[in-house]
């Protein structure tokens, strides 16, 4: 039996996970590390701490196993963060991580540099502060000592990567994050460079998600355990990765991911462009395929944010039961009906992404009345984020991209409530798989793709991935979810003016 690594590094810490080749969890561990925020709105994190948490958690992995087994090593990884080495291969700056809104203006720069409909043709996305490209311009144009070191520009993963192999890589599904890659190609675009004056010797080489990027060097073995010479993969892009661990390869096949944001991913094999740029088109790790994303930036957030402002009871009952207060709270509010007694909830606590693109709209609770308890307020939380999960595949129906069965992920997919919710509001089958895994299963069957081990990626989610919960599309609650999410749609057009006042007071 051979054994497959899966290495996640994300932005509180990196997991890696040791499977052997049907996709069984062997050992696992997760080191932490923090992240700083020097100014308002700035995020930034040590690139070495990433390495340091590779080396910990890999090297626990391997311990009392026959590491001659290990076929191959995969890399999933925080997205769009921005790490520069300079002509020694050390580190210039902080990495400036996705999270991070100071580069405002450098959006502004590219779009006029650009042009805004071209930038969507080549790159599929507008400008976004998120995005890597902005990142650079702001170091150029902020920190220009920083930027005449620079020599080489790596994405997170592609860091640890090049701490392990000695290799300068990264692989489409990421590289598509960055604002430069020339989407429907998949190669780096040279106008894209040549009008923001990147010079491309900095980029590192392209590859598809399961192609073997470079092999584990003697030091790295020495550090971690793993033998040298052992293949590394090209790896993905968090929620590409997640997408190949469950089993999200094929069209009609999507995800619902509700964690801290939200997020919709489908999978597509022919390139579809939202022309309003509402959504995300990327490269995904199914080579020459792709996929479409639309993101909601306060989905569990605002269950997190209403549990630690107004649930102190549902804690406290917790605690003395042993289970977690999300729990309580979900068992509170099914006692409240569809609709929550005629309450909606806008879930625009951090602005919003997908469909409105609008950093300043904001959270709310629309027809609260004196009849209101805390059930139907948690309950219309719930409910508010499904219906900003449903926008999401709104959009997708008009790229006429629309899955027939979406996997739940995220902490919120382990909820029956919410889990029914998304069946219903969306109407679909909604569907968890075995394995928690996620994004570490995914670059652990591509690098068993890598390695030999699955025919294709199709072909390891086949013999890997399998199907835990069902749920099916109640018509009646459908009937009932619609009515309110016709309310819902129509409370933002309404509210954008009073959201641009409050903004700017």
């Amino acid at each position: 039996m051979k054994y497959l690594i899966g290495i996640d590094l994300g932005t509180s810490g990196t997991k890696t996970v040791l499977f052997d080749e049907d996709g069984n969890t062997i050992k696992s561990h997760t080191v932490e590390y923090p992240m700083s925020q020097p100014q308002n709105g700035w995020a930034e994190q040590n690139p070495e701490d990433w390495y340091n948490a590779a080396i910990q958690t890999l090297r626990y992995v391997t311990q009392d196993i026959d590491a001659s087994q290990i076929a191959g090593i995969g890399i999933a990884g925080q997205m769009h963060s921005l790490v520069m080495l300079d002509e020694n291969d050390e580190i210039i700056r902080p990495a400036i991580l996705w999270c991070d809104g100071r580069t405002g203006k450098e959006c502004e720069e590219i779009t006029e540099r650009i042009g805004y409909d071209k930038l969507i043709e080549i790159t599929a996305n507008p400008a976004l502060t998120g995005f890597t490209a902005s990142k650079i311009l702001w170091v150029r144009n902020n920190e220009p000592e920083n930027y005449a070191r620079c020599r080489h520009i790596l994405l997170p993963k592609d860091y640890v990567r090049f701490k392990l192999t000695g290799e300068y890589a990264t692989e489409v599904s990421d590289a598509s994050g960055m604002q430069l890659l020339d989407i429907a190609n998949r190669c780096w675009s040279d106008e894209i460079l040549d009008k923001l004056e990147i010079d491309k010797s900095m980029l590192a080489t392209v590859y598809e998600s399961p192609e073997i990027t470079g092999y584990i060097t003697d030091e790295a073995a020495r550090l971690t355990g793993v033998p040298a010479g052992t293949p590394v993969v090209g790896g993905a892009g968090d929620n590409a990765a997640a997408a190949v661990g469950t089993g999200v390869v094929e069209d009609g096949k999507a995800f619902a991911t509700i964690g801290t944001s939200g997020v919709v991913f489908a999978h597509t094999k022919e390139m579809c462009v939202d022309p309003k740029g509402r959504v995300h088109t990327f490269c995904c790790a199914v080579p020459g395929e792709w996929h479409t994303m639309g993101v909601t930036l306060a989905a569990g957030l605002s269950l997190k944010w209403f549990r630690d402002n107004f649930c102190t009871e549902e804690i406290s009952v917790a605690k003395s039961m042993g289970v977690d207060p999300y729990y309580i709270m979900d068992k509170e509010a099914e006692q409240s009906p569809i609709g929550c007694n005629r309450l909606i909830y806008l879930p625009y606590l951090m602005a919003e992404r997908t469909p409105h693109l609008d950093p300043n709209c904001r959270g709310g609770f629309i027809g609260l009345s004196a009849m209101h308890t805390k059930r139907d307020m948690l309950r219309a939380v719930m409910e508010g984020v499904v219906y900003s999960l449903r926008d999401c595949c709104e959009v997708l129906k008009e790229m006429d991209i629309i899955p027939n069965e979406i996997a739940a992920c995220g902490g919120g997919g382990s909820s029956p409530l919410w889990r029914g919710m998304l069946a219903d509001v969306l109407g679909v089958s909604v569907n968890t798989v075995t394995s928690k895994e996620g994004p570490a299963l995914g670059v652990a069957i591509l690098a068993g793709v890598g390695a030999g081990i699955y025919a294709d990626v199709r072909d390891g989610c086949r013999r890997v991935i399998k199907t835990k919960t069902q749920q099916e599309p109640n018509a009646e609650n459908e009937v009932e979810y619609k009515k309110y999410y016709e309310v819902y749609r129509m409370l933002y057009p309404a509210l954008k003016d009073s959201f641009n006042i409050l903004a700017n007071k």
